[in-house]
């Protein structure tokens, strides 16, 4: 009995152990958002101009500025340790930037797979209806069809109409063996 208290159960919750030193929290997104626009701004002219004035007014103040107020002299090795440290920072979050847009970009892609398959879906449809349509109109009597028919059968009606009336004339000198009404 005391081996299976011992044994993690699966449909119990595991204890939370209290950490000693707790760990910095930070919002993954604002962070995310913070490397985007970094990396956006590293990406621009004004960038690159911020960048140069620094890198000249640095090495301006250490090659006119007096002797005593100069803070790295000619091999400017405190100026290299600097832009290395800002390049060191700078790529993780540019690479950080990536990764979000790729994720945003990979989001979008499957989106637009799904529009692509709902609209092929739609175009296939569409196509069967089209040929549906097309053997139904094959069966159905066209206007002009319609039209030579009635014309027929106008021009039967015609020559039928003028056999009965040669056939009246000709029979009971022209009397009518129609019913007469009666009169009143």
């Amino acid at each position: 009995m005391s081996t299976a208290r011992r044994t993690e159960r699966l449909d119990t919750p595991r204890e939370e152990r209290r950490q000693i030193v707790k760990r910095p929290t930070f919002n993954r997104d604002a962070f995310g958002v913070f490397a985007e626009e970094f990396a956006r701004f590293m990406g621009t002219a004004t960038f690159l101009i911020y960048m140069t004035l620094f890198v000249l007014v640095w090495v301006g103040w250490n090659l006119v500025a007096p002797d005593d107020v100069r803070f790295d002299d000619y091999p400017f090795i405190f100026l290299t340790l600097m832009l290395s440290l800002q390049a060191s920072y700078a790529a993780p979050l540019i690479l950080l930037a990536q990764n979000r847009q790729e994720a945003r970009d990979r989001v979008v892609a499957e989106q637009d797979r799904q529009a692509d398959a709902r609209a092929h879906a739609d175009m296939e449809f569409l196509a069967r209806e089209m040929a549906a349509l097309r053997m139904a109109i094959g069966e159905v009597a066209t206007r002009d069809y319609v039209r030579s028919e009635l014309r027929t059968l106008l021009a039967q009606l015609d020559e039928r109409d003028e056999r009965d009336e040669d056939d009246r004339a000709t029979s009971h000198d022209g009397a009518d063996d129609r019913p007469q009404p009666p009169r009143t």
